[in-house]
């Protein structure tokens, strides 16, 4: 069942007190306030993160948002839990985002007002929860990369004055890290992604804002990029393209480009 942040008490051995986290899946807004919602349902309608945690004693303080691909029809679970685990592994709290899909007759903006507003929740609970509010970051896979290629382009430093105090945290992250990405909207897409994302006959100008290689700046966090050449679904040009647009602003990055391996195969586990 999905309470509005379920607290917890969990014991963190490392201070030897009792702290309060969230430990099932949470909803983004309070209910009947997710903007621009087309109703209630909760698997279609209502974006939430589901919590996990690393133990206290690899605790780093880091964490981050996981957008799972799906070609923004669907979420892969593979893309979302198992890296979530395997961050853990390596002390890092991890936020698996449930956003809102084309396929549920959701459209630009919806799935960035989630993932802005996710970095934005825990930002603003990071006291609370033991999170450094300067290591927070966001991972996606596939069209989750193309989510997560718009947060770390398209951010603010939140509304000082907003009543809701979640509002007032910035949306930047502070690492990008785009798997195997979608990233342009132009020749090179995944059509699908692109469909879903922005309807069948979007506007040249609305195409050009969500070419995450067009948006670029000196302000984008570094970035982890990782892409197959062989890649039948999401050209490997996309991951190129970005990287580029980096190097070009002077932002620090990573890029690996592995010869074969197909799409989505996430951490590997026999998809190779």
């Amino acid at each position: 069942m999905m309470n509005f942040l379920p607290l917890t008490p969990a014991m963190d051995s490392s201070v030897g007190k009792t702290f309060s986290k969230p430990q099932d899946e949470f909803p983004l807004w309070q209910p009947g306030e997710v903007p621009g919602a087309l109703g209630t349902d909760p698997e279609k309608d209502i974006p939430t993160l589901t919590p996990f945690w690393p133990t206290p004693d690899k605790r780093t303080g880091a964490a981050m948002i996981v957008c799972p691909g799906g070609g923004y029809a669907g979420l892969a679970p593979h893309e979302g839990r198992d890296f979530a685990l395997w961050l853990n592994e390596r002390g890092i709290a991890a936020f698996v985002l449930k956003y809102r899909l084309g396929s549920n007759n959701y459209r630009y903006p919806s799935m960035l007002n989630d993932v802005q507003r996710a970095l934005r929740l825990v930002r603003s609970r990071s006291a609370e929860w033991k999170i450094n509010p300067g290591k927070i970051g966001v991972m996606g896979s596939s069209a989750g990369g193309h989510l997560a290629s718009m947060a770390v382009t398209r951010f603010d430093a939140g509304q000082a004055d907003a009543a809701d105090p979640v509002e007032r945290a910035s949306s930047r992250p502070d690492l990008g890290i785009l798997c195997y990405p979608v990233i342009t909207m132009g020749a090179q897409t995944h059509v699908g992604s692109k469909t879903n994302l922005m309807g069948e006959e979007p506007p040249p100008d609305l195409v050009a804002l969500l070419s995450s290689e067009l948006q670029v700046t000196q302000k984008t966090p570094p970035c982890f990029i990782w892409h197959t050449a062989d890649d039948q679904a999401v050209p490997v040009q996309n991951s190129l393209d970005f990287a580029h647009a980096l190097l070009e602003n002077g932002v620090a990055f990573d890029l690996h480009i592995y010869q074969q391996g197909p799409h989505g195969q996430g951490l590997g586990g026999g998809r190779l």
